[in-house]
């Protein structure tokens, strides 16, 4: 009975799926790359917003002189901390690439 209850909680448990904030991690201005990243327990589904990631690294990528972020590629995981052969906590790596050039409000030229 013991094992049985053991058994379902594990499996409930390797079903959860954590919203989880990407944070910066690299801003390449010279190529115009973001990467956000995120942590990821063992048995867990972790997942982000992908508008706020995308705001994120918008802002990020105005701050360098461009003007919008879009993504590209797909998430990128690294193991970080490792038990034997067992992954216990990975590393989410989500690329953006800077696009555009941002035109400041403040630069109106005027001709008259």
């Amino acid at each position: 009975m013991n094992k049985a209850v053991f058994l379902f909680s594990l499996l409930i448990l390797a079903g959860c799926s954590v919203n989880r904030q990407a944070d910066v991690s690299d801003v390449d201005t010279t190529s115009g790359i973001v990467r956000l990243t995120y942590g990821q327990a063992m048995l867990q589904a972790a997942t982000t917003d992908p508008y706020l990631a995308q705001g994120t690294a918008t802002r990020q990528c105005q701050a360098a002189g461009y003007a919008t972020a879009v993504s590209y590629g797909q998430p990128i995981t690294t193991c970080t901390v490792t038990s034997g052969s067992l992954c216990l906590n990975e590393k989410v790596t989500l690329q953006y690439q800077c696009r555009g050039l941002a035109v400041s409000q403040n630069s109106v030229v005027s001709y008259w």
